[in-house]
């Protein structure tokens, strides 16, 4: 199949999007935007399952993901697109490629803004009990919807301060952490190796638990390479962001971990009850620990929020511009995607709604079914590059400013590393039924988009 020209984006009237995304916007997103609310609370039943030996799931499941951000990092810096990896997977592989990997995508970030707004909302009705649930949700999206209709700084300003919160948090848990395993915080005796005496405990199966729970924890790095297509300087800052995921990643998510079981005994029930850092806080003796993290998780739920309507929007917007949507949501004003905007926005309540009114059937099928797209879109990403990476050499070498390492030997062995996890989703009951419901939704969109583009080549 022959490699086809994607352009950059631009609606019927020939209104592109804007540019109002600043150097500083794209450095804290890349910076904040690898701390999630997974690492605050779905890190505890990993540490459960794995004991100590969850340093090393996330130590290579971080290795993973830096392959992949490599990779994408260098079609990226050659081709900035607000479609990202699936306007990368239409240029290498073919249009039905980049519909598959483009809507289902969609749905994912659409699913996730509807959960992180229920999550948010149940912290807030834990401080105000006497609210409704649905209320909070209702008030975050007509929140961010305005935000992100109004002007692409607007999402830039809230992700700037969202991120610098919560690298602000992370890092003075670390130091506080740090000083405390040294013995020198005031108060607090160091454990020492005590609680690191028995490093996997749950054995292979416990291991392979806290390596699927760590590869998912990790979802959402891709929005970055969207943002910078709307950047001042697209090349330099996704350039900039890619070069610093591997400390990005080692420093909060492996630190962390290691920190938190070298403070905490594994087995503890407040791991999982109250979250591994409540516990690693209440251990160092910090008041009021609880209430401290929730506030540090909404801000993570509230970041996720704005991030994915907005990676959202960006990912429908240019499908629509690639002819594999309807028309309606291509349309740009003042530089924003508006109608990619609120019908992402109304996806995501449609989403809430499911939860209250079908919550055993409907939204437990829809969970399921978006349980394992991440991993679909990585292996977009590394066939993509693949492709791409001859044909850079070949045609353009003078755009490769970010170069995959070791190319082609890491991307295969980043490819067998994706296998590997769909092999160990297999043989896990919890994720088995996600895997296939991924695959059946993967397998229809690719039908769709296979006789979509004959009847385009056709035409």
């Amino acid at each position: 199949m022959p490699l086809t020209t994607v352009e950059t984006p631009a609606d019927s009237d020939g209104v592109s999007l804007s540019h109002g995304l600043k150097q500083r916007h794209l450095s804290m997103i890349a910076l904040g935007g690898v701390i999630g609310a997974g690492l605050f609370v779905g890190s505890g039943a990993g540490i459960a399952a794995a004991g100590p030996s969850i340093v090393i799931a996330y130590a290579l499941s971080g290795l993973l993901v830096m392959l992949v951000m490599r990779m994408l990092g260098e079609m990226s810096a050659a081709y900035p697109s607000s479609g990202s990896f699936s306007s990368h997977a239409e240029r290498a592989i073919g249009p039905w490629a980049g519909f598959t990997a483009g809507w289902a995508f969609w749905v994912l970030l659409c699913t996730a803004v509807g959960l992180e707004g229920i999550g948010a909302a149940q912290i807030v009705h834990g401080w105000l009990p006497g609210t409704p649930e649905w209320a909070w949700v209702a008030l975050f999206m007509v929140v961010f919807c305005g935000t992100n209709l109004a002007a692409v700084k607007n999402f830039g300003e809230f992700e700037f301060w969202f991120a610098a919160l919560k690298v602000g948090a992370i890092t003075l848990f670390l130091v506080l952490g740090v000083l405390a395993l040294a013995g020198v915080l005031p108060g607090t005796d160091s454990p020492g190796g005590s609680n690191l005496t028995e490093l996997m405990p749950g054995g292979g199966e416990g291991l392979v638990i806290g390596l699927l729970a760590s590869v998912f924890a990790y979802g959402g790095l891709e929005t970055v390479t969207i943002a910078a297509a709307e950047s001042q300087d697209p090349v330099r800052g996704v350039a900039r962001a890619v070069r610093t995921a591997m400390w990005r990643i080692a420093v909060f998510y492996v630190g962390s971990m290691a920190v938190i079981v070298a403070l905490v005994p594994w087995d503890s029930p407040q791991v999982v009850e109250d979250g591994p850092y409540v516990a690693a806080l209440d251990r160092l003796g910090i008041p009021g620990a609880g209430q401290l993290m929730n506030v540090v998780v909404l801000v993570a739920l509230l970041s996720a929020m704005n991030a994915n309507i907005y990676g959202a929007s960006r990912i429908g917007y240019s499908l629509v511009e690639r002819s594999q949507g309807p028309k309606w949501l291509g349309r740009v004003s003042g530089g924003v995607p508006r109608g990619a905007v609120l019908a992402s926005s109304v996806f995501g309540f449609l989403c809430v709604l499911l939860s209250y009114w079908r919550p055993d059937d409907v939204f437990a099928w829809l969970l399921n079914m978006i349980g394992a797209v991440i991993l679909v879109v990585w292996i977009f990403i590394a066939v993509s590059q693949l492709r791409l990476r001859r044909r850079l050499e070949r045609e353009t070498p003078e755009k490769l400013t970010v170069r995959m390492w070791a190319f082609p030997w890491l991307t295969w062995v980043a490819l067998a590393g994706m296998a590997a996890v769909f092999v160990l989703m297999a043989r896990e009951p919890d994720t088995r039924v996600q895997l296939y419901s991924t695959g059946a939704m993967t397998l229809a969109l690719a039908a769709v988009g296979y006789a979509w583009q004959r009847a385009r080549e056709r035409r």
